[in-house]
């Protein structure tokens, strides 16, 4: 009997999993910001149809907005499904034909009035691949600079800031930043900044 104490290795299931087979959606509910469906899948080895509930949403767009002095635009509001504030960076839906980038810098000069340069798409992400059938895109833009008052909906009342970088992973990390897609953004931004990849005007 062997005396090795150490743990055996875990189970690996290496088989491929099937890909069901989508069938046509059928609307249960629509609201103002998104859709509910039942949609059938078929597996093709079992035959089995099941329906399976699929949030419909539009795209959506979140904004890394970097300033000259090496900040972070934030924006801090009352999120009615957390029934709490959260900290996040400026974001929001993708108009049907819209380019990402460009409902970037709308979304960012709406809800901060800060404009800037350099915009570009760094990630495109699934907030939830479960159930959702959308993805958010991440977008960065550059020197950044207040230029406007903001431009907010009805319903919107935002506080805005721009900490330095360092300090909005320090807080990240700290657990004062609790939006998924925020951190994916900060994910994506940090090995961009910490290689200098963001250029600051002369």
């Amino acid at each position: 009997m062997s005396n090795d104490s150490s743990p055996a290795p875990p189970l690996v299931n290496s088989a491929v999993p099937a890909r069901w087979h989508r069938g046509e959606a059928r609307q249960l509910a629509r609201t103002r910001i998104l859709g509910l469906q039942a949609v059938p899948f078929t597996h093709p080895r079992r035959a089995v149809t099941r329906d399976f509930t699929v949030v419909d949403a539009p795209d959506w767009v979140n904004v890394l907005a970097h300033t000259f002095d090496d900040r972070l635009v934030l924006v801090n509001q009352f999120r009615y499904g957390i029934d709490d504030f959260s900290l996040e960076i400026p974001g929001g839906v993708v108009e049907p034909g819209e380019d990402p980038i460009v409902a970037g810098l709308r979304e960012l000069a709406e809800e901060t009035g800060y404009v800037g340069e350099r915009a570009r798409l760094l990630a495109c992400v699934h907030p939830n691949p479960a159930f959702m059938s959308n993805r958010c895109h991440l977008v960065l833009v550059e020197n950044c600079r207040l230029a406007a008052p903001p431009a907010w909906d009805a319903d919107e009342e935002i506080a805005v800031s721009a900490p330095p970088v360092a300090e909005i992973f320090a807080r990240a990390r700290a657990g004062e930043i609790t939006h998924s897609l925020v951190l994916d953004a900060l994910f994506f931004f940090e090995p961009i900044w910490r290689a200098g990849g963001v250029r600051s005007a002369v």
